[in-house]
């Protein structure tokens, strides 16, 4: 497995500062449902990978039972980071049931990974049309097979301003996560995405400013 700061040095500013960020989604769905969420960045410039992998570790870790689904078909990262196979994933699945004659999806191809309860639906295969296989239609029957195998289900997507793949994706969970970079993501960079976000009603819980100067003030309690 690829080095996760939540397993390599959990007592760390920055393993806390997850350890915050799954405090905040804990809180914020006790006013409304959140069991399927979407992390995504602004633009290219945001390592959102790894940082959705991290909350995936600190959810699990805490007791919750977490799927990680890789919805960038795009480029794909999550089966790199916990280091398991992509022969089969979302773009197989999906594919399976636009094919199937009653248009069900079988049983999603799910992985374990070295942390207890967190599983991980890999990408699988590139696909020629990416957007295509994201259909709201598959994509909420998707949702509807998962949600009963995990208390959070966690959704990487490519950027908000690259492709459209994120806004398919936004459409179909409880809420969105959305990632911006200190320092290199412009401002009205981060309006236009929450603008798309907006268009498809998409419900935005936070946005969390990555690569930020550390707090030597919060830094040296442990």
């Amino acid at each position: 497995m690829t080095n996760l700061i939540t397993l390599t040095d959990p007592r760390s500013a920055a393993a806390e500062a997850y350890q915050s960020l799954r405090t905040n989604i804990e809180f914020a769905r006790l006013e409304h449902p959140l069991q399927t969420l979407l992390v995504t960045s602004v633009d290219d410039t945001t390592d959102k990978g790894r940082t959705l992998a991290n909350l995936a570790v600190v959810m699990a870790q805490a007791g919750d039972r977490v799927i990680l689904v890789d919805g960038d078909l795009r480029h794909p990262q999550q089966h790199e980071i916990f280091g398991v196979a992509n022969q089969v994933g979302v773009t197989t699945w999906l594919a399976a049931g636009a094919s199937a004659p009653d248009g069900a999806l079988g049983s999603p191809p799910l992985q374990p990974t070295a942390v207890e309860r967190l599983q991980i639906l890999t990408a699988g295969p590139g696909a020629a049309h990416p957007a295509s296989l994201l259909s709201t239609h598959q994509l909420a029957k998707a949702f509807t097979a998962l949600r009963p195998l995990a208390d959070y289900v966690l959704c990487d997507a490519p950027p908000v301003l690259a492709v459209t793949d994120a806004a398919l994706w936004a459409s179909q969970v409880d809420g969105v996560v959305l990632l911006v970079n200190a320092g290199a993501t412009r401002r009205e960079h981060a309006l236009r995405a929450r603008s798309v976000l907006e268009r498809v009603h998409a419900r935005v819980v936070g946005a969390v400013l990555v690569n930020a100067e550390r707090d030597a003030v919060l830094s040296g309690y442990q």
